[in-house]
């Protein structure tokens, strides 16, 4: 596929076939014609709209996460194939010598690509449910002696954080959490499964009370079952396992601050597994529209 996109023209027409099959939208009044005026650039690749209605310019990057980058649109293709066919992630440094950027541009590239790709919460889950809760962070023995922490085993969240996920259909979903209360999980839960679905859960005393609105299935992990019949939570486990080989083998570290986008990350591959790399590709393409602001991206947490 990156062999027919070989340049910033190609590159240009892909997107705009994507994004508007043949009818450039202006986005500025929405207004949807094929004889809007085009205005040719100087440049490779800049090729410009006019809006007959409202008569503004416009092109095909504006409100998506292309608009006001100085990066161009070939290198931006191949950071989005590499993104979404490395299934264990692509770090900063490698991204800044595969496209030739700096490592700055690199990590913000790929913040945005996260962001763009973040879980929506306007969906429902219905049917068999599988819910369980991990802790992303490193562990004491990888410490030198004077940095050890004391009690940070099990669910202590002097080093770890905890991350909160569901799957369902096929489809995970995750949420990074202040702690693992029930209160904390449920609410969860009730927001995004159906009442009167199923829910499969390990014993986690944070799920108990689900039975007044769900069928509850408990594996009991601590009796060494790890199946009750059709029942187990051997799905959302193993994405927990692409997760953190991912996080440690590719990016070593994640901050509280960042952990929920690369959660994110790792879910939309998950998500779009199925697909073909070409449809993978075409996909995140077109819903590339939530654009990161860097000074959102470095500011503080409120």
């Amino acid at each position: 596929m990156m062999s027919t996109l070989n340049s910033e023209t190609a590159c240009r027409e892909h997107l705009e076939k994507l994004r508007w099959n043949g009818e450039p939208i202006c986005p500025h009044c929405g207004s949807q014609r094929d004889n809007h005026y085009k205005i040719k650039g100087r440049t490779e690749g800049k090729f410009r709209y006019k809006c007959r209605d409202c008569r503004l310019p416009f092109t095909v990057k504006i409100g998506t996460i292309f608009e006001k980058s100085t990066i161009p649109l070939q290198k931006w293709f191949m950071a989005i194939f590499i993104f979404t066919t490395n299934k264990k992630g692509v770090s900063s440094y490698q991204l800044m010598r595969e496209l030739g950027v700096t490592q700055k541009t690199a990590w913000f590239m790929l913040s945005r690509l996260r962001n763009s790709v973040r879980m929506r919460d306007d969906f429902e889950f219905d049917g068999i449910t599988q819910v369980d809760e991990t802790y992303v962070g490193g562990k004491n023995k990888n410490r030198s002696k004077g940095k050890k922490i004391d009690n940070t085993q099990g669910r202590s969240l002097k080093t770890k954080t905890p991350v909160f996920g569901m799957l369902n259909n096929g489809v995970v979903f995750t949420r990074v959490v202040k702690n693992t209360k029930g209160k904390t999980l449920q609410g969860i839960i009730d927001g995004k499964v159906k009442k009167g679905s199923t829910i499969v859960s390990d014993g986690w005393r944070g799920y108990r009370g689900l039975e007044r609105n769900y069928s509850h299935e408990i594996i009991k992990h601590n009796l060494g079952l790890f199946k009750k019949g059709a029942y187990h939570t051997n799905g959302i486990e193993g994405f927990w396992g692409l997760l953190k080989r991912g996080i440690v083998g590719i990016y070593h570290f994640t901050s509280d601050k960042h952990l929920h986008r690369y959660c994110d990350e790792f879910a939309y591959r998950y998500n779009i597994r199925t697909m073909s790399v070409g449809e993978q590709f075409n996909f995140t393409l077109i819903n590339s529209d939530e654009r990161l602001k860097y000074k959102d991206l470095i500011g503080k947490l409120i």
